[in-house]
């Protein structure tokens, strides 16, 4: 662990979701995880006790809100509510990996922005700040009326891209159109084109791949996207790329959901190396071979050190984080 953290006012929390990332983010800010207990009634409803006091500290609470989506925001909004009643100073709320998000908008009749409301749910139980990663669509930010500040996993991707050699004659490839930006950013740490699929997708989950824009001929691809779901679109690219004449195909993401037929999509697929963060805490039949995991960890507890002194977080969005840290 670091050197202790000067500060008594900090407090470090780690809900049930994600733990091994929760101890990462401790050990790099130089805290203890605050004592905590987590369990259930005979009916399943979850009790919450603060086993030390919170009085006056400014409090940082760890969960993704990742599977099983549904207890895990429950878990997260009694435990804001404990902290408000408890007379946190300021209640910061950490989400790896933010559940619902791809809910963000009115693609069809009478659809809700799901989004919006873990939004909604999240501020009226108390929370004073959100700390997110890779959010699935930037507008998410624009849902909250409180603080938020969004982390980006391209600089450590692409730091490992870089001191494997990967990226040496590389073409980053975007999924489909809506993920060009994020491409983007990736291919400029890596100083390397782009290239898009072009697919059509006809109905949720389900991807069905049209063409490659742009040339990947003789080049190693890597595929990038915020998250991995079923895999359908990432193991139908891979397979498109190579048709193409691609020499080695990597994924990448930040988030790593992998449910359903994913890990053997994955396993089927032409793909080298899959390349992810641990926003998501893993279980050991879904780390495969070629799955290579990058903690997050350092990042943000970068980023809580940065906004508990009230310093920008803004170098760790410029810099390669390698390079500062």
């Amino acid at each position: 662990m670091e050197q202790q953290y000067f500060d008594p006012k900090l407090k470090i929390f780690a809900l049930n979701s994600n733990k091994p990332l929760a101890e990462k983010i401790a050990s790099t800010v130089g805290v203890e995880l605050g004592k905590l207990s987590v369990d259930r009634f005979s009916d399943g409803e979850i009790r919450i006790n603060i086993e030390e006091s919170i009085r006056g500290d400014n409090v940082y609470v760890i969960q993704s809100t990742s599977a099983p989506v549904n207890d895990n925001l429950m878990e997260l909004l009694i435990m804001i509510d404990a902290l408000r009643r408890a007379s946190a100073n300021t209640i910061n709320v950490v989400i790896p990996y933010y559940g619902y998000a791809r809910q963000d908008r009115k693609a069809r009749s009478r659809e809700p922005i799901t989004a919006k409301l873990v939004a909604n749910m999240l501020e009226k139980a108390g929370a004073s700040r959100i700390i997110a990663l890779d959010l699935h669509a930037a507008q998410i930010q624009g849902f909250f009326d409180i603080p938020l500040d969004h982390m980006m996993g391209a600089p450590l991707l692409a730091d490992y891209f870089i001191n494997h050699g990967i990226a040496e004659d590389a073409v980053v490839v975007s999924p489909d159109h809506g993920g060009v930006t994020r491409a983007r950013a990736l291919a400029e740490f890596l100083k390397a084109p782009i290239a898009i699929i072009d697919k059509r997708r006809p109905c949720a989950n389900v991807a069905e791949i049209m063409n490659i824009i742009g040339n990947v001929e003789g080049k190693k691809c890597i595929l990038i996207d915020d998250m991995i779901d079923t895999a359908g679109t990432i193991s139908l690219g891979s397979q498109a790329l190579m048709d193409e004449g691609a020499t080695e195909v990597y994924a990448s993401c930040t988030h790593p959901v992998l449910s359903g037929p994913a890990i053997e999509r994955l396993e089927k697929a032409p793909i080298k190396q899959l390349v992810v963060t641990d926003s998501i805490n893993l279980p050991d039949e879904k780390r495969i071979d070629k799955l290579v995991q990058i903690s997050v960890g350092p990042l943000i507890g970068a980023a809580i050190k940065r906004i508990n002194e009230n310093k920008p977080v803004s170098p760790l969005f410029n810099n390669r984080f390698h390079s500062e840290y």
